[in-house]
């Protein structure tokens, strides 16, 4: 069975319209990303012709960038521009899969560009970096006592800020933990392959939501235990015009014949 459709039938049998059936049947979507993948040397090399490679899920020309990059790096260490002066597309987003109860895609990320902070209310999000060096950084929203008012600004924590390259671990959030606001950042050519359960739904109350630090709350009650030093405090937010996501076609494997 093709790999990429192995996921598809892993994801089929352990996820549902609320989320993973249970932490056994999410371990094994985990398990099933850690063994689709690999570093990117390695999807690219007819050592390992058994694994999977760019073109199974439609990202050979965006691999060649990659190489092209990081040879470029090697050689005269410029950034923003690859060995041959052709400059990196913008984000794409490579439609994989969706049905009610999960989605499959993938982000290919150009160097410098940015995915702006954003939530997944009420999801579980497995997240595998295929190849390449981005930034990440993630908060989860603070309990405080009262109502949520969404006109203004809410604590949350820091989590995760740091560079991710690959080779590197499947990471996870979850509906209130893990990093469930989070941004990022390409420092060179990559590419991000997502999960979701559920999937974005603006009809469930699971749109997507962006947010920027706020300028003027600074300041509040926190609860016990909480290191204020780790605490931003978040208000809503268009995101800025320069951000924008194509929606290319993929070619990788089918994962369904429906």
């Amino acid at each position: 069975m093709p790999r990429v459709k192995r996921l598809y039938e892993v994801c089929k049998a352990s996820f549902s319209n609320s989320g993973p059936i249970s932490a056994e049947a999410l371990e094994n979507v985990r398990s099933c990303l850690v063994s689709l993948f690999s570093t990117f040397e390695k999807l690219t090399s007819e050592k390992f012709s058994h694994d999977i490679k760019p073109s199974d899920v439609g990202l050979e020309k965006e691999a060649q960038i990659a190489r092209a990059w990081k040879i470029s790096m090697n050689s005269n260490g410029r950034r923003g521009r690859n060995g041959n002066n052709q400059c990196p597309p913008p984000i794409k987003y490579l439609h994989v899969h969706e049905c009610e109860n999960f989605s499959i895609g993938i982000f290919c990320m150009p160097p410098s560009s940015v995915i702006p902070l954003h939530n997944h209310p009420g999801m579980t999000v497995l997240s595998k970096l295929l190849y390449g060096t981005m930034l990440v950084k993630s908060y989860d929203w603070i309990d405080t006592e009262g109502s949520v008012d969404p006109s203004e600004a809410r604590p949350a924590e820091l989590v995760r800020d740091g560079q991710m390259t690959a080779p590197c671990g499947t990471t996870i959030l979850y509906p209130t933990s893990g990093g469930n606001i989070h941004s990022f950042k390409a420092i060179t050519p990559c590419a991000l392959f997502d999960v979701l359960s559920p999937p974005y739904s603006a009809n469930d109350e699971r749109d997507c939501t962006y947010f920027k630090k706020s300028r003027t709350s600074s300041s509040g009650v926190l609860p016990n235990g909480v290191d204020a030093s780790k605490v931003a405090w978040l208000e809503e937010c268009q995101p800025s015009e320069s951000f924008v996501v194509h929606r290319g076609p993929y070619r990788g494997q089918i994962v369904n014949n429906q």
